[in-house]
């Protein structure tokens, strides 16, 4: 499949990257987004990831566009930097997808581009590009990331954490070393773990079974009272309590939102519904999976209403803060972009502040769980035409999940997501950006949860993939 916008940015294999392809898009890009006349450039720590970064610069400067050099940084870091520099950004990421793909990330004047900018960056590709005579130069940021930590420092302050033991999961996280300046300066007492010399792609929405005995492990070897870490380019977060068990990334949106005070919820249909049943939030939107939907959902809240305390979360975890929130110990201004750091930091200072552990704090909440995987290797259109196929027939559909009660209703805002009498829901789905089924399941208990994901995956191998392996 030829690089494609997926959920989030383009995406495609790094062979098909090619410099021309590059070139062409951000060309593309420059003419159909506003970005004041200069782009911030930044990467994650894939191999292929500097070389599509030095492109990118590259074509900047024959467009006379301003280049700034950022460097290995965290998404979320760029897209706070270009809201102080009042400019466009282009980070090279293929977030949590396998080292053999890449990708590009645009972000405007105003934040990630939306499906529209994405619509006219692809209808204004393939033009005979001229060349700007004289070529501007390169700049450089080394101010993006220390920006970036100085954010939650002064906004939770240096007792925030004090005295708690956090691990960080190192591997090839573009934040792994940012990570463990912010713990520090929070009060904690940071341990580095598994660092890795090659790329890891840690997906934190599908967690490998293998990799959650490792994480337990360390929390007891290390007698931590909890573990952080993040996806490849940092704008999605992974948190497990002081046992190792993995909060999923729709309940650290609850707890995060709930910390600050938020009172719209944007989130996408696959989030866990017990956010319908707290009395903390007045409104709850649905959007389609991806984060230009979620922001645009909470430009249509702050639109209606411009004092809204409006916040977006996704299932993988990636938190969008919409209105100016208040730390304990100083002001968060808005970052809507997804952020790995705001969504760890929240609840970890809110549970510390009460006297709790993170596994006291979920507790409290509705008793509603969900789990999530994938396969992988799968043609986006093998899985798309198998969840069609279950969208228009309800005897297939009869005969593929397997909950013990009938349906009692269809979602099909994205893929088909099925509820059913007993309260399971199971939710099927072509990846945006990379040749995956996802399904999700949600029930109320953890156990049913990864029951349902685990049986519904084994019937879907079964189907999409020769021999049922994938």
């Amino acid at each position: 499949m030829p690089p494609s916008f997926g959920t989030s940015g383009l995406r495609g294999l790094v062979t098909e990257l090619t410099d021309d392809l590059v070139n062409d898009m951000v060309r593309a890009y420059l003419a159909a987004c506003a970005h004041g006349g200069a782009v911030m450039v930044g990467w994650d720590l894939r191999a292929s990831s500097p070389g599509i970064a030095a492109t990118v610069l590259e074509a900047l400067r024959a467009a006379g566009v301003q280049p700034i050099c950022a460097g290995a940084v965290p998404t979320p870091a760029l897209a706070l930097a270009t809201t102080t520099r009042g400019c466009g950004a282009v980070m090279v990421t293929g977030s949590h997808i396998p080292a053999d793909r890449n990708g590009l990330k645009f972000y405007t004047v105003t934040g990630e581009i939306s499906k529209q900018d994405e619509q006219a960056i692809l209808a204004a590709a393939g033009q005979n590009w001229p060349f700007s005579d004289p070529l501007p130069q390169v700049i450089d940021a080394p101010e993006t990331a220390p920006a970036y930590v100085a954010r939650y420092l002064s906004a939770y302050g240096p007792q925030a954490l004090a005295g708690l033991r956090i691990g960080v999961y190192q591997h090839s996280s573009v934040a792994r070393d940012l990570m463990m300046d912010v713990f520090a300066g929070l009060g904690a007492a940071p341990v580095a773990l598994a660092r890795a010399d090659h790329f890891i792609p840690v997906d934190t929405e599908a967690v490998a079974p293998e990799t959650r005995a490792q994480l337990a492990e360390w929390c007891d070897q290390h007698q931590l009272d909890a573990l952080v870490s993040t996806d490849g380019d940092a704008d999605r977060p992974l948190l497990c309590d002081a046992q190792g068990q993995v909060v999923p990334g729709d309940v650290l949106g609850v707890l995060t939102a709930r910390a600050l005070g938020a009172g719209v919820i944007c989130t996408p249909v696959s989030s866990n519904s017990m956010v319908d049943l707290l009395p903390d939030f007045k409104v709850v939107t649905r959007t389609r999976i991806g984060s230009p939907h979620v922001i645009a959902a909470m430009d249509a809240a702050l639109a209606a209403d411009p004092a809204a305390k409006v916040v977006g979360y996704e299932a993988n975890g990636g938190f969008l803060l919409g209105f100016a929130a208040d730390g304990p110990a100083g002001p968060l201004p808005p970052l809507m972009t997804r952020d790995c750091l705001l969504p760890v930091i929240a609840p970890l200072a809110a549970a510390h502040a009460a006297g709790q552990g993170i596994a006291s704090m979920l507790a409290g909440l509705p008793a509603r769980f969900t789990a999530a995987d994938r396969v992988q290797q799968v043609p986006a259109e093998a899985s798309g035409a198998f969840i069609a196929s279950l969208q228009a027939d309800a005897k297939a559909r009869a005969s593929f999940f397997e909950t013990g009660h009938p349906e009692v209703d269809l979602d099909m805002t994205d893929g088909l997501r099925v509820a059913f009498a007993g309260g399971q829901i199971v939710h099927l789905r072509p990846s945006g950006n990379a040749p995956e089924c996802r399904c999700y399941a949600e029930a109320a208990t953890r156990q049913e949860a990864e029951y349902l994901v685990r049986h519904h995956l084994q019937k879907l191998r079964a189907v999409l993939t020769e021999g049922g392996n994938t």
